[in-house]
């Protein structure tokens, strides 16, 4: 397996449709490509790479993710969540994944149709971790003393991402966001 650096423009075109894990230069995006990861019953990632760092920002383990999913993080993790949390406690220095790819339905329920953590086209983020050792949940902080700095990170997935899941939207994740690379016709699904 190759390490590599960045993710570039053939993961934009995979982000397309292609299926393509070619490496351009995308400084602060570390991954490894990983080549096919199959499951049962539709599970699996034709192209996958495992990211270790998305936009210079470590993640708490690493996430097996598709191309364009791993782009469409370290974008949103560059575009907005960098600048929202701004030099806050030093900075944004750790994501907290709490899932990334995992064979499975949505919500682990018997019978529903495939989550898109099965494809590795989700990530899950339970917490922002800054410089100074802070460490800010979305369990403890979407109703407390971080609520608005939650709520701009939230908001500010829907569109890069395709759904956008919170605490508001149901039980399931009341202690973390999904962010997602569905398509809809309709743009982003966010609750």
């Amino acid at each position: 397996m190759k390490l590599i650096h960045a993710i570039g423009l053939c993961a934009v075109l995979a982000a397309c449709g292609g299926g393509s894990s070619d490496i351009g230069e995308r400084p602060g995006l570390q991954a490894e490509k990983l080549g096919s990861v199959s499951g049962p019953g539709g599970c699996g990632i034709s192209n996958a790479v495992r990211v270790t760092s998305a936009a210079g920002v470590r993640l708490s383990q690493p996430a097996t993710l598709s191309p364009a999913a791993a782009l469409r993080l370290d974008s949103w993790l560059r575009s907005h969540a960098l600048p929202t949390i701004g030099q806050r406690g030093g900075g944004l220095v750790q994501i907290r994944v709490a899932s990334h790819y995992a064979c499975r339905t949505r919500n682990s329920r018997r019978g529903a149709r495939l989550s898109e953590h099965a494809r590795g086209r989700a990530i899950d983020i339970s917490a922002f971790v800054l410089a100074d050792g802070t460490t800010i949940t979305v369990l403890e902080g979407w109703n407390g003393s971080d609520s608005r700095l939650l709520r701009q990170l939230h908001k500010s997935a829907c569109g890069p991402f395709g759904t956008v899941l919170g605490p508001n939207s149901d039980r399931h994740h009341r202690d973390h966001f999904h962010f997602d690379i569905a398509d809809y016709r309709n743009g982003s699904y966010c609750r």
